[in-house]
């Protein structure tokens, strides 16, 4: 059955990364019979631009009934003087909440051929296989009530509500139990129990979450140390469950440690399997226009889409081996090139990932056998 995947280009780089994704689609339609369908929307400031909204009617419908959406990035400059509610931004966060995206899962990998554009020693990040699952539709950036005031000194206050239903913990911690047993069988669950009542309770439902993955070792960080011994002792780490806001901060941080934040994806999904796929880096405006943006995270997203809402693990293990195959190649963009490398295009890097994917179908049948039904 044809599935159908829309595509949210955005703001700012997002155009230019989006379309080496759809080169990618392209391939695996012609040498893999992938059966998909690739649609068009608007969303964030572009959006906001043709429609006066950052998520305009139809492209929330065609989300709706996508099988699953590829986004580029949102926000810039240009917009930030907007009201808060039109922000690009806020179509992102309407996307995720109107969906029920609420497991965003954020795998920090470092390629052997990359381990030197850490900014920590190569030692301590040589290896590193790390999922981070945050929490994405709750927490301070969705609760009420929230806004601007003036206090009762007559002087203006900020406020945000940090809340927490028992459920959506249990919902998340049960996601990221699934995917540590899969993996390494640790999970360490971040919070600020000592200071902040929402992670107090966080941290009791993912206790009692914890006796139904008996084969799990559960572990318990406050949210400062988690992001200490990420730069100290990264590899200590199998698989990290966190609220929305500490995920934001400590997934960044992982993306430096493997050497760029433009090599990792994103997925979020809701409780089905449908997902929202996009690599966690920004609209980065400084860069946009100018061909050197890093198209690799957003590569990487549709594998993840591939793993997570078609179920086509080898098709998945095709475009992820190609990009390494690519870096093994020595092929650089900016953003990872050291030691005088020449940095290629994005467009130049797109077309060596799906040089690469053909080649690995061509080699291995066996990697397209699972595209079809």
């Amino acid at each position: 059955m044809t599935k159908t995947i829309l595509c949210l280009p955005g703001d700012g780089i997002g155009p230019e990364v989006v379309a080496e994704a759809t080169k990618l689609l392209d391939c695996l339609q012609q040498d893999a019979g992938l059966e998909v369908e690739v649609e068009l929307g608007l969303v964030g400031g572009s959006a906001y631009d043709q429609h006066g909204t950052p998520l305009p009617d139809p492209t929330l419908d065609a989300a709706r009934s996508a099988d699953a959406i590829l986004l580029g990035a949102v926000g810039g400059p240009k917009w930030e003087a907007l009201p808060y509610a039109v922000r690009p931004e806020r179509g992102l966060l309407a996307l995720r909440s109107e969906l029920g995206l609420f497991a965003n899962l954020r795998p920090a990998l470092t390629y052997h051929a990359l381990a030197d554009a850490s900014s920590l020693k190569r030692e301590l990040v040589t290896g590193l296989d790390l999922m981070i699952v945050r929490e994405l539709t709750g927490g301070i950036y969705f609760g009420q009530p929230r806004g601007v005031r003036v206090g009762d000194g007559g002087e203006k206050e900020g406020f945000n509500t940090l809340v927490y239903r028992e459920s959506e913990v249990r919902r998340i911690a049960r996601v990221a139990f699934e995917i540590a047993d899969q993996r390494g069988k640790k999970l360490c669950s971040v919070d600020k129990a000592n200071v902040l009542e929402s992670t107090e309770l966080w941290r009791e439902v993912v206790i009692e979450t914890s006796r139904q993955f008996p084969a799990v070792a559960l572990t318990h960080m406050y949210v400062d140390n988690a992001a200490m011994q990420l730069v100290r002792q990264p590899k200590q780490f199998d698989v990290i469950v966190t609220t929305n806001m500490f995920g934001d901060i400590l997934s960044d941080a992982a993306a430096m440690v493997t050497g760029s934040i433009g090599m990792l994806p994103s997925a979020s999904l809701d409780a089905g399997g449908k997902g929202m796929y996009e690599p966690i880096h920004g609209s980065a405006p400084d860069i946009a226009g100018q061909g050197v943006a890093n198209p690799l995270a957003t590569l990487l997203s549709v594998a993840m889409m591939l793993r997570y809402s078609f179920a086509q693990a080898a098709t998945a293990g095709s475009v992820e081996q190609a990009v390494d195959s690519v870096l093994n190649d020595g092929l650089r963009t900016a953003d990872i090139a050291a030691g005088g490398a020449v940095p290629v295009s994005t467009s130049e890097m797109g077309d060596a990932v799906v040089q690469a994917v053909r080649r690995l179908l061509a080699e291995s049948p066996s990697m397209r056998q699972d595209t079809r039904g």
